[in-house]
């Protein structure tokens, strides 16, 4: 019994330092991302036939680097609503803002953008409209890679379901634009037809990503637009869908634009 016991107290002896030395471990908190320079706020608006749940990764990849990422969830009703609701988010942020838009959300950070605290523009195979230019006049103003938007009596706008994989999202899995399609907010033809009041990347630095596989918007028109804005253009082999499909390297660009903010 004495030997069992000697042999106890020397296992307990050894033992007790590690596992001191685990519990200290453990109530260690992790440490926090190391703050970003320049812009440390990225508000993100979404674009039509979709919400802003496709940003997920975008946004977490965002976030573990220490940037403050808010998505806006427009009511895609008309684009002064959807203007007002990312004016909504802008004015929670503190200091200074990288806007970022998709698709027709491109028009609405337009617009938005002329606040003095977003410092920079990053649009995603979005439209770019010019004062006195309507979203719908620049699609219609170059030939169209489909024609899948279905107008209702009500002035509402759906993306084709059964075309929703191939064009809009054609490097996506079918189960996950399966259920894209199905869930889909409706557009409508108020925003894609009123004229711009605001082009604010006049006088705000500007980036933009081109989709050149994208199906649902020109990528000719996307490189037109862009040229005419003076934007820093990076291209990605990927669908409309790009930031779900491509996450790094959109959350790349929108990295660059917050780390050039001075």
């Amino acid at each position: 019994m004495r030997t069992v016991s000697k042999l106890a107290l020397g296992i307990m002896a050894v033992a007790a330092p590690l596992l001191v030395s685990a519990q200290a471990f453990a109530a260690t908190p992790a440490a926090a991302p190391v703050a970003p320079t320049g812009a440390k706020n990225i508000v993100i608006v979404h674009g039509s036939f979709v919400d802003g749940s496709g940003w997920r990764v975008v946004h977490d990849i965002l976030i573990h680097k220490g940037y403050k990422v808010t998505v806006v969830q427009q009511p895609a009703t008309n684009l002064d609503a959807d203007v007002a609701a990312t004016r909504e988010i802008l004015d929670q942020q503190v200091g200074p803002v990288v806007l970022v838009g998709h698709s027709s959300g491109g028009g609405v950070i337009s617009a938005a953008g002329v606040r003095d605290k977003v410092k920079a523009l990053v649009y995603v195979a979005a439209l770019q409209p010019e004062v006195g230019e309507s979203m719908g006049q620049l699609i219609a103003s170059m030939p169209s890679p489909s024609d899948d938007i279905r107008p209702t009596r009500d002035g509402h706008l759906f993306f084709d379901r059964a075309k929703f994989a191939t064009d809009f999202a054609g490097d996506l899995t079918t189960n996950r634009t399966d259920f894209m399609a199905a869930s889909q907010p409706a557009a409508t033809t108020a925003t894609f037809g009123v004229q711009a009041w605001a082009a604010a990347w006049h006088n705000k630095p500007t980036y933009a990503i081109v989709a050149t596989d994208d199906h649902a918007l020109s990528p000719d028109l996307q490189r037109w637009m862009y040229k005419r804005a003076g934007s820093k253009v990076t291209e990605i082999k990927a669908s409309h869908a790009v930031y779900i499909s491509q996450p790094e390297a959109v959350a790349q660009v929108i990295e660059d634009a917050a780390l050039a903010v001075k």
